[in-house]
């Protein structure tokens, strides 16, 4: 009686595999790398700062480290509610631009839509600052006016000091505010999520897009019931990257704000602050101390932006969008 032995199977990969293999797990380790390398930096500079403020530091709005009273509690409100207006702005005009592009420009000039949304990613942060500096700034202060007058019994349209009777209320009161830096900060990061958007949505199966269509379904009743649900993963974790690139923005948002250092909750209102800022405004001065209470600031920063990131990463890689691609 014979008895039958399986055959053993060995997988022999070519050359080149292995060398593509080895430099991708390569690079992945020394962005891992990197980025761990970099956190540890920032808690290192930043112990002093730490040890000596402990949770207070998140909680204090006053930032005086030199007087031992410093905390990031006004500019971390700051930073994120400039990231939240600029993401309440970007979304719909990333995803009304993806859309375009995919479904409804013609192809003679489908390609130049791409490649002049991808340039506008590629313009540098100071050229958008000088824009809403200069342009943006003085054009945009009737409409704050108007949002204020309309809508300042909700609180956080409403402008301190401003009378709803005077036709001619100062305009200094309106500039230099979190509306006017979101908006600079939408118009850096729309570009980077129309580019998701447009990659998912032009990945939606074909055979379900013709489906709908065959049964009498508009193009817009196409997009609603086909691509839509099957980028959501791909709008948000996109929408979420734009957001860690709106936390970070530094020059741009430095550029126009007028630093305060108290939680200021009114958008409309002259005086606005982020972290970033903070550090470029801070660092040419700081004492030893002081520099460590940066590095504190810029560890929270570094933080939020990973926490995002990766929570994007993770709606992306388990969406249906994600994973088919």
């Amino acid at each position: 009686m014979t008895v039958d032995i399986p055959r053993k199977l060995v997988l022999r990969r070519d050359p080149v595999d292995r060398t593509f293999r080895g430099v991708a797990r390569g690079g992945g380790i020394a962005v891992l790398t990197i980025m761990l390398l970099v956190g540890v930096f920032l808690a290192f500079r930043a112990s002093q700062a730490l040890s000596s403020d402990g949770v207070k530091f998140l909680t204090v709005q006053d930032w005086d480290p030199d007087s031992g009273k410093f905390g990031i509690a006004a500019v971390l409100v700051g930073t994120v509610l400039i990231a939240l207006v600029a993401i309440v702005i970007a979304f719909p005009l990333a995803t009304g631009t993806a859309l375009y592009i995919t479904e409804y420009a013609p192809r003679q000039i489908r390609q130049w839509l791409i490649s002049l949304v991808d340039l506008m990613a590629a313009i540098p942060s100071v050229v958008y600052g000088l824009w809403g500096f200069f342009f943006l700034q003085g054009n945009i202060t009737p409409i704050s006016r108007w949002i204020s007058q309309n809508f300042g019994w909700i609180p956080i349209f409403s402008v301190t000091g401003v009378d709803p009777n005077d036709p001619l209320p100062t305009s200094t009161l309106y500039t230099s505010s979190t509306f006017i830096a979101g908006i600079v900060v939408a118009f850096m990061i729309t570009p980077i999520i129309t580019a998701i958007m447009r990659e998912v949505f032009a990945q939606a199966p074909l055979g379900e897009r013709e489906g709908a269509l065959a049964l009498g379904s508009t193009q817009w009743g196409m997009i609603r019931s086909v691509v839509l649900p099957f980028g959501r993963g791909g709008m948000i974790g996109g929408t979420m990257l734009g957001l860690g690139r709106a936390l970070g923005e530094t020059i741009a948002v430095y550029m126009i704000i007028s630093p305060v250092f108290v939680i200021q909750t009114h958008i409309l209102q002259n005086g606005a602050s982020s972290v970033s800022s903070l550090i470029a405004l801070r660092y040419g001065e700081a004492s030893p101390f002081g520099l460590s209470a940066l590095m504190a600031a810029g560890l929270t920063l570094f933080v939020m932006t990973l926490v995002i990131n990766f929570a994007a990463s993770s709606i992306v890689a388990r969406s249906r969008s994600g994973a088919s691609s």
